[in-house]
Protein backbone atom coordinates (compact mmCIF):
# COMPACT_ATOMS: atom_id res chain seq x y z
CA UNK A 1 0.00 0.00 0.00
CA UNK A 2 2.79 2.42 0.90
CA UNK A 3 4.69 2.01 -1.78
CA UNK A 4 1.76 3.96 -4.21
CA UNK A 5 2.87 7.30 -2.03
CA UNK A 6 5.53 8.04 -4.34
CA UNK A 7 7.42 11.91 -3.08
CA UNK A 8 6.33 13.36 -6.80
CA UNK A 9 2.46 13.08 -5.37
CA UNK A 10 3.39 14.18 -1.92
CA UNK A 11 5.09 17.14 -3.60
CA UNK A 12 1.99 17.91 -5.19
CA UNK A 13 -0.65 17.31 -2.64
CA UNK A 14 -3.67 17.09 -4.91
CA UNK A 15 -7.00 17.62 -3.14
CA UNK A 16 -8.39 14.32 -4.26
CA UNK A 17 -12.51 13.28 -2.90
CA UNK A 18 -14.08 9.99 -3.46
CA UNK A 19 -17.30 9.75 -4.06
CA UNK A 20 -19.82 7.34 -3.36
CA UNK A 21 -23.65 7.35 -4.59
CA UNK A 22 -25.76 5.60 -2.55
CA UNK A 23 -29.88 5.82 -2.37
CA UNK A 24 -32.33 4.49 -0.07
CA UNK A 25 -35.06 3.79 -3.15
CA UNK A 26 -33.21 0.67 -4.90
CA UNK A 27 -36.05 -1.89 -6.05
CA UNK A 28 -34.40 -4.50 -7.12
CA UNK A 29 -32.92 -5.39 -3.30
CA UNK A 30 -34.30 -2.76 -0.97
CA UNK A 31 -32.09 -0.80 1.25
CA UNK A 32 -29.11 -3.10 -0.61
CA UNK A 33 -26.50 -0.46 0.04
CA UNK A 34 -26.94 -1.48 3.73
CA UNK A 35 -27.81 -4.72 3.99
CA UNK A 36 -25.56 -7.23 5.71
CA UNK A 37 -22.65 -8.55 3.35
CA UNK A 38 -19.77 -10.05 4.75
CA UNK A 39 -20.92 -8.72 8.54
CA UNK A 40 -21.16 -5.40 7.67
CA UNK A 41 -23.16 -3.62 5.43
CA UNK A 42 -22.86 -3.55 1.70
CA UNK A 43 -21.62 0.23 1.63
CA UNK A 44 -19.01 -0.43 4.41
CA UNK A 45 -16.43 -2.43 1.97
CA UNK A 46 -16.06 0.60 -0.60
CA UNK A 47 -16.20 2.95 2.09
CA UNK A 48 -13.28 1.14 3.61
CA UNK A 49 -11.49 1.25 0.47
CA UNK A 50 -11.72 4.43 -0.16
CA UNK A 51 -10.62 5.60 3.51
CA UNK A 52 -7.68 3.32 3.89
CA UNK A 53 -6.20 5.03 0.53
CA UNK A 54 -3.27 7.55 1.39
CA UNK A 55 -4.22 9.34 -1.70
CA UNK A 56 -7.48 10.29 -0.66
CA UNK A 57 -8.03 13.67 1.09
CA UNK A 58 -11.77 12.78 2.28
CA UNK A 59 -14.45 10.23 1.11
CA UNK A 60 -17.97 12.12 0.70
CA UNK A 61 -21.19 9.71 0.66
CA UNK A 62 -24.13 11.21 -1.06
CA UNK A 63 -27.77 9.99 0.21
CA UNK A 64 -30.79 10.79 0.41
CA UNK A 65 -31.67 8.52 2.96
CA UNK A 66 -31.35 9.34 6.87
CA UNK A 67 -31.01 5.59 7.46
CA UNK A 68 -28.08 5.73 5.14
CA UNK A 69 -26.42 8.48 6.77
CA UNK A 70 -27.11 6.31 10.23
CA UNK A 71 -25.70 3.41 9.22
CA UNK A 72 -22.53 5.20 7.53
CA UNK A 73 -21.86 7.42 10.36
CA UNK A 74 -21.43 4.58 12.16
CA UNK A 75 -18.87 3.02 11.04
CA UNK A 76 -16.01 5.60 12.67
CA UNK A 77 -14.20 6.65 9.71
CA UNK A 78 -12.80 10.13 10.58
CA UNK A 79 -12.40 11.17 6.67
CA UNK A 80 -16.08 10.11 5.66
CA UNK A 81 -18.52 12.84 5.11
CA UNK A 82 -22.71 12.94 4.22
CA UNK A 83 -23.25 15.00 1.43
CA UNK A 84 -27.44 15.38 1.46
CA UNK A 85 -28.06 15.32 -2.45
CA UNK A 86 -31.22 16.80 -3.56
CA UNK A 87 -34.65 15.33 -4.17
CA UNK A 88 -34.20 15.59 -7.74
CA UNK A 89 -30.74 13.47 -8.09
CA UNK A 90 -32.16 10.53 -6.09
CA UNK A 91 -34.90 9.55 -8.27
CA UNK A 92 -35.09 6.16 -10.55
CA UNK A 93 -34.72 8.81 -13.45
CA UNK A 94 -31.38 10.97 -12.40
CA UNK A 95 -28.39 10.08 -13.66
CA UNK A 96 -25.22 9.11 -11.70
CA UNK A 97 -23.70 12.61 -13.05
CA UNK A 98 -26.79 14.27 -12.12
CA UNK A 99 -25.59 14.24 -8.16
CA UNK A 100 -21.93 14.11 -9.25
CA UNK A 101 -22.11 17.55 -10.99
CA UNK A 102 -24.34 19.20 -8.23
CA UNK A 103 -21.60 18.04 -5.61
CA UNK A 104 -18.62 19.50 -7.84
CA UNK A 105 -20.60 22.72 -8.15
CA UNK A 106 -21.03 23.16 -4.88
CA UNK A 107 -17.29 21.91 -3.31
CA UNK A 108 -13.77 22.40 -4.32
CA UNK A 109 -11.23 19.84 -5.18
CA UNK A 110 -8.69 19.01 -7.74
CA UNK A 111 -9.69 15.53 -8.42
CA UNK A 112 -12.65 13.19 -7.71
CA UNK A 113 -13.07 9.55 -7.43
CA UNK A 114 -16.88 8.02 -8.55
CA UNK A 115 -17.05 5.08 -6.51
CA UNK A 116 -19.75 2.17 -6.82
CA UNK A 117 -21.29 0.96 -3.63
CA UNK A 118 -22.17 -1.85 -5.56
CA UNK A 119 -18.27 -2.97 -6.21
CA UNK A 120 -17.59 -4.43 -3.05
CA UNK A 121 -14.33 -6.63 -4.20
CA UNK A 122 -12.87 -2.99 -4.35
CA UNK A 123 -9.89 -2.50 -2.74
CA UNK A 124 -7.49 -0.14 -1.38
CA UNK A 125 -5.03 -0.91 -3.80
CA UNK A 126 -6.86 -0.50 -6.88
CA UNK A 127 -7.45 2.85 -6.13
CA UNK A 128 -3.79 4.19 -5.25
CA UNK A 129 -2.09 2.10 -8.11
CA UNK A 130 -4.93 4.19 -10.61
CA UNK A 131 -4.32 7.38 -8.84
CA UNK A 132 -0.80 6.60 -10.12
CA UNK A 133 -1.03 5.95 -13.40
CA UNK A 134 -3.78 8.80 -13.77
CA UNK A 135 -1.27 11.29 -12.89
CA UNK A 136 1.75 9.99 -13.61
CA UNK A 137 0.17 9.66 -17.05
CA UNK A 138 -1.40 13.15 -17.28
CA UNK A 139 -4.92 12.03 -18.31
CA UNK A 140 -7.87 13.85 -18.40
CA UNK A 141 -10.37 10.51 -17.06
CA UNK A 142 -9.73 6.83 -16.02
CA UNK A 143 -11.94 3.90 -15.62
CA UNK A 144 -11.60 0.60 -14.05
CA UNK A 145 -12.42 -2.02 -16.36
CA UNK A 146 -11.68 -6.13 -16.73
CA UNK A 147 -10.89 -8.04 -19.36
CA UNK A 148 -12.86 -10.20 -21.22
CA UNK A 149 -12.52 -12.91 -24.06
CA UNK A 150 -16.41 -13.51 -25.03
CA UNK A 151 -17.79 -13.14 -28.44
CA UNK A 152 -20.47 -10.21 -28.72
CA UNK A 153 -23.60 -10.79 -31.15
CA UNK A 154 -26.30 -7.76 -31.75
CA UNK A 155 -29.58 -8.07 -33.32
CA UNK A 156 -29.92 -5.80 -36.32
CA UNK A 157 -31.81 -3.31 -37.45
CA UNK A 158 -35.21 -4.49 -38.26
CA UNK A 159 -34.19 -7.89 -38.70
CA UNK A 160 -34.93 -11.10 -36.86
CA UNK A 161 -31.25 -12.05 -37.38
CA UNK A 162 -28.12 -10.82 -35.53
CA UNK A 163 -24.44 -10.31 -36.48
CA UNK A 164 -21.22 -10.20 -34.34
CA UNK A 165 -19.86 -6.91 -32.98
CA UNK A 166 -16.27 -8.15 -32.16
CA UNK A 167 -15.18 -10.99 -34.21
CA UNK A 168 -14.85 -12.51 -37.70
CA UNK A 169 -16.72 -16.48 -37.08
CA UNK A 170 -14.96 -17.61 -40.61
CA UNK A 171 -11.64 -16.47 -38.72
CA UNK A 172 -13.00 -17.48 -35.45
CA UNK A 173 -10.03 -16.61 -32.51
CA UNK A 174 -8.84 -19.42 -30.12
CA UNK A 175 -8.82 -17.72 -26.77
CA UNK A 176 -5.18 -18.14 -26.05
CA UNK A 177 -4.80 -16.40 -29.05
CA UNK A 178 -7.01 -13.49 -29.21
CA UNK A 179 -6.27 -10.07 -26.97
CA UNK A 180 -10.12 -10.10 -25.92
CA UNK A 181 -11.39 -6.44 -25.01
CA UNK A 182 -12.16 -4.59 -22.32
CA UNK A 183 -15.61 -4.17 -20.56
CA UNK A 184 -16.26 -1.32 -18.01
CA UNK A 185 -17.05 -3.14 -14.29
CA UNK A 186 -18.77 0.15 -12.62
CA UNK A 187 -15.92 0.19 -9.72
CA UNK A 188 -14.82 3.57 -10.15
CA UNK A 189 -13.62 6.40 -12.67
CA UNK A 190 -11.18 8.81 -11.93
CA UNK A 191 -11.46 12.47 -13.18
CA UNK A 192 -10.92 16.54 -12.55
CA UNK A 193 -13.02 19.01 -11.14
CA UNK A 194 -12.46 21.03 -14.10
CA UNK A 195 -13.15 18.12 -17.00
CA UNK A 196 -15.96 17.19 -15.25
CA UNK A 197 -17.58 20.50 -14.95
CA UNK A 198 -16.48 21.21 -18.93
CA UNK A 199 -17.71 18.06 -20.08
CA UNK A 200 -20.32 17.20 -17.86
CA UNK A 201 -19.77 13.49 -17.93
CA UNK A 202 -17.57 11.44 -15.80
CA UNK A 203 -15.28 10.22 -18.43
CA UNK A 204 -13.82 12.66 -20.97
CA UNK A 205 -10.87 13.75 -23.20
CA UNK A 206 -7.44 11.23 -23.03
CA UNK A 207 -8.86 8.12 -21.50
CA UNK A 208 -7.14 5.71 -19.62
CA UNK A 209 -8.19 2.31 -18.22
CA UNK A 210 -7.16 0.33 -15.44
CA UNK A 211 -7.22 -3.36 -15.59
CA UNK A 212 -8.92 -4.58 -12.57
CA UNK A 213 -9.13 -8.84 -11.71
CA UNK A 214 -11.63 -11.14 -13.66
CA UNK A 215 -13.77 -11.52 -10.75
CA UNK A 216 -15.05 -7.40 -10.37
CA UNK A 217 -16.14 -7.81 -13.36
CA UNK A 218 -19.73 -8.78 -11.46
CA UNK A 219 -21.31 -5.84 -9.90
CA UNK A 220 -24.49 -6.26 -7.17
CA UNK A 221 -27.69 -5.14 -9.05
CA UNK A 222 -30.23 -7.92 -8.56
CA UNK A 223 -30.05 -10.60 -6.22
CA UNK A 224 -28.52 -13.44 -8.08
CA UNK A 225 -25.83 -11.10 -8.29
CA UNK A 226 -25.69 -11.15 -4.70
CA UNK A 227 -24.95 -14.59 -4.31
CA UNK A 228 -22.08 -14.80 -7.31
CA UNK A 229 -20.26 -11.99 -5.13
CA UNK A 230 -20.75 -13.10 -1.89
CA UNK A 231 -19.08 -16.46 -3.05
CA UNK A 232 -16.36 -14.08 -4.72
CA UNK A 233 -15.33 -12.30 -1.91
CA UNK A 234 -15.41 -15.99 0.62
CA UNK A 235 -12.70 -16.80 -2.21
CA UNK A 236 -10.81 -13.84 -1.80
CA UNK A 237 -10.54 -14.20 1.87
CA UNK A 238 -9.41 -18.01 1.77
CA UNK A 239 -6.25 -18.68 2.55
CA UNK A 240 -3.94 -21.22 0.75
CA UNK A 241 -5.30 -24.85 2.53
CA UNK A 242 -2.32 -26.33 4.01
CA UNK A 243 -1.94 -30.22 4.58
CA UNK A 244 -4.45 -31.12 6.53
CA UNK A 245 -3.84 -34.44 7.05
CA UNK A 246 -2.30 -34.23 11.32
CA UNK A 247 -5.94 -33.31 12.02
CA UNK A 248 -7.20 -35.16 14.86
CA UNK A 249 -9.80 -33.14 15.99
CA UNK A 250 -12.45 -31.20 14.57
CA UNK A 251 -14.68 -28.75 16.84
CA UNK A 252 -17.77 -26.93 15.30
CA UNK A 253 -19.68 -24.54 17.34
CA UNK A 254 -23.80 -24.78 16.59
CA UNK A 255 -25.84 -21.42 16.17
CA UNK A 256 -24.50 -19.97 13.01
CA UNK A 257 -22.30 -22.97 11.95
CA UNK A 258 -24.78 -26.22 12.38
CA UNK A 259 -27.64 -23.73 11.92
CA UNK A 260 -28.80 -21.09 10.51
CA UNK A 261 -28.79 -18.94 14.10
CA UNK A 262 -32.09 -18.35 13.57
CA UNK A 263 -34.54 -18.74 16.58
CA UNK A 264 -37.61 -20.84 15.73
CA UNK A 265 -40.55 -21.41 18.08
CA UNK A 266 -43.42 -23.98 18.19
CA UNK A 267 -47.00 -22.61 18.79
CA UNK A 268 -46.02 -23.94 22.70
CA UNK A 269 -42.91 -21.68 22.64
CA UNK A 270 -40.65 -24.47 22.14
CA UNK A 271 -37.36 -23.34 20.85
CA UNK A 272 -36.51 -25.27 17.42
CA UNK A 273 -33.54 -25.01 15.58
CA UNK A 274 -32.47 -25.78 12.05
CA UNK A 275 -29.93 -28.38 11.14
CA UNK A 276 -28.70 -29.24 7.49
CA UNK A 277 -28.18 -33.14 6.68
CA UNK A 278 -25.46 -32.54 4.42
CA UNK A 279 -23.15 -31.36 7.45
CA UNK A 280 -24.63 -34.67 9.17
CA UNK A 281 -23.19 -36.46 6.24
CA UNK A 282 -19.86 -34.55 6.54
CA UNK A 283 -19.30 -34.97 10.08
CA UNK A 284 -20.26 -39.20 9.55
CA UNK A 285 -17.74 -39.35 6.30
CA UNK A 286 -14.91 -37.44 8.56
CA UNK A 287 -15.46 -39.58 11.41
CA UNK A 288 -14.72 -42.39 9.11
CA UNK A 289 -11.23 -41.40 8.87
CA UNK A 290 -10.58 -41.60 12.25
CA UNK A 291 -11.30 -38.25 12.95
CA UNK A 292 -12.90 -36.94 16.11
CA UNK A 293 -15.28 -34.22 15.83
CA UNK A 294 -16.71 -32.06 18.86
CA UNK A 295 -19.68 -29.61 19.17
CA UNK A 296 -18.85 -26.95 21.20
CA UNK A 297 -21.28 -24.14 21.85
CA UNK A 298 -22.33 -21.28 25.16
CA UNK A 299 -25.72 -22.71 24.81
CA UNK A 300 -27.22 -25.77 27.13
CA UNK A 301 -30.28 -26.74 25.19
CA UNK A 302 -31.57 -30.50 25.19
CA UNK A 303 -32.05 -30.18 21.45
CA UNK A 304 -28.49 -29.45 20.93
CA UNK A 305 -27.66 -32.46 23.04
CA UNK A 306 -29.92 -34.68 20.68
CA UNK A 307 -28.64 -33.20 17.35
CA UNK A 308 -25.01 -34.43 18.81
CA UNK A 309 -26.45 -38.35 20.00
CA UNK A 310 -27.73 -38.54 16.57
CA UNK A 311 -24.70 -37.17 14.86
CA UNK A 312 -22.46 -39.51 17.38
CA UNK A 313 -20.19 -36.89 18.06
CA UNK A 314 -17.52 -37.70 19.96
CA UNK A 315 -17.43 -34.90 22.49
CA UNK A 316 -19.67 -32.10 23.56
CA UNK A 317 -19.54 -29.19 25.32
CA UNK A 318 -22.32 -27.30 26.20
CA UNK A 319 -22.92 -24.13 28.22
CA UNK A 320 -19.21 -23.22 27.67
CA UNK A 321 -18.96 -19.82 28.03
CA UNK A 322 -15.01 -19.59 27.83
CA UNK A 323 -13.96 -21.97 24.72
CA UNK A 324 -10.14 -21.56 24.98
CA UNK A 325 -10.68 -22.89 28.81
CA UNK A 326 -12.71 -25.54 28.09
CA UNK A 327 -10.42 -26.47 25.21
CA UNK A 328 -7.55 -26.01 27.47
CA UNK A 329 -8.84 -28.65 30.18
CA UNK A 330 -9.75 -30.90 27.02
CA UNK A 331 -6.26 -31.38 25.65
CA UNK A 332 -4.55 -31.70 29.51
CA UNK A 333 -7.09 -34.30 30.03
CA UNK A 334 -6.81 -36.04 26.24
CA UNK A 335 -2.78 -35.57 25.24
CA UNK A 336 -3.69 -37.27 21.93
CA UNK A 337 -5.16 -33.85 21.00
CA UNK A 338 -3.89 -30.13 20.88
CA UNK A 339 -4.26 -27.23 19.66
CA UNK A 340 -1.58 -28.17 16.74
CA UNK A 341 -4.02 -30.68 15.14
CA UNK A 342 -7.38 -29.34 15.96
CA UNK A 343 -9.69 -27.89 13.04
CA UNK A 344 -12.21 -25.61 14.57
CA UNK A 345 -15.69 -23.96 12.73
CA UNK A 346 -16.82 -20.62 14.31
CA UNK A 347 -18.58 -17.51 13.33
CA UNK A 348 -18.84 -15.09 15.68
CA UNK A 349 -16.53 -12.99 18.70
CA UNK A 350 -17.09 -15.46 21.26
CA UNK A 351 -15.07 -18.02 18.83
CA UNK A 352 -11.92 -15.94 17.84
CA UNK A 353 -9.83 -16.46 20.73
CA UNK A 354 -9.98 -20.37 19.95
CA UNK A 355 -9.65 -19.70 16.44
CA UNK A 356 -6.62 -17.51 16.50
CA UNK A 357 -5.24 -21.28 18.41
CA UNK A 358 -6.07 -24.06 16.26
CA UNK A 359 -4.00 -25.37 13.45
CA UNK A 360 -6.62 -24.68 11.10
CA UNK A 361 -9.64 -21.83 11.51
CA UNK A 362 -12.87 -21.71 9.12
CA UNK A 363 -16.07 -19.78 9.19
CA UNK A 364 -19.59 -19.86 7.38
CA UNK A 365 -19.26 -17.16 4.75
CA UNK A 366 -21.70 -15.08 6.95
CA UNK A 367 -19.87 -15.11 10.12
CA UNK A 368 -19.25 -11.66 11.36
CA UNK A 369 -16.57 -9.53 10.01
CA UNK A 370 -14.39 -9.80 12.99
CA UNK A 371 -14.29 -13.54 12.55
CA UNK A 372 -13.78 -12.91 8.34
CA UNK A 373 -10.74 -11.28 8.57
CA UNK A 374 -9.00 -13.77 11.31
CA UNK A 375 -9.82 -17.24 9.89
CA UNK A 376 -7.45 -19.00 7.62
CA UNK A 377 -10.61 -20.16 5.69
CA UNK A 378 -14.01 -18.96 4.57
CA UNK A 379 -16.45 -21.66 2.95
CA UNK A 380 -18.69 -20.95 0.28
CA UNK A 381 -21.90 -21.91 2.55
CA UNK A 382 -23.60 -19.76 5.04
CA UNK A 383 -24.22 -21.39 8.77
CA UNK A 384 -26.97 -23.82 8.52
CA UNK A 385 -26.63 -24.48 4.76
CA UNK A 386 -23.27 -26.80 4.41
CA UNK A 387 -20.35 -24.71 5.71
CA UNK A 388 -19.50 -27.95 7.89
CA UNK A 389 -19.78 -30.46 4.92
CA UNK A 390 -17.43 -28.56 2.79
CA UNK A 391 -14.39 -27.91 6.23
CA UNK A 392 -14.91 -32.07 6.49
CA UNK A 393 -14.48 -32.48 2.60
CA UNK A 394 -11.22 -30.79 2.53
CA UNK A 395 -9.79 -32.45 5.39
CA UNK A 396 -11.03 -36.01 4.48
CA UNK A 397 -9.70 -34.94 0.79
CA UNK A 398 -5.99 -33.99 2.68
CA UNK A 399 -5.85 -37.06 4.24
CA UNK A 400 -6.96 -39.55 1.72
CA UNK A 401 -3.84 -37.55 -0.31
CA UNK A 402 -1.10 -37.63 2.20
Amino acid sequence: MKKYKERSLRKMNYRTVAFIPVRGGSKSIPLKNIKNFFGKPLVYWTIKAAAEADIITKVVVATDSAEIEQVVSSFGFDNVEIYHRSAESATDQAATEDVLLEFAEKEMFDYIFLIQATSPLLQTQDLQSAYSQYINEKADSLLSVVLQKRFVWRKEENSRFFSPLNYDPNNRPRRQDWDGYFVENGAFYLTSRSALINSRCRVSGKVLTFQMHEDTYFEIDEPSDWEVVEKLMAKRLHTKVSDLSNINLLVTDVDGVLTDAGMYYSENGNELKKFNTRDGKGIELLRATGTKVMILTSENRELVRNRAEKLKVDFLGMGVLNKVAFLDDFFRQNPEFSYKTTAYIGDDVNDLEALSQVAFSASPVNAVTDVLEKVMYVSTYKGGEGCVREICDLIIKSKSNG
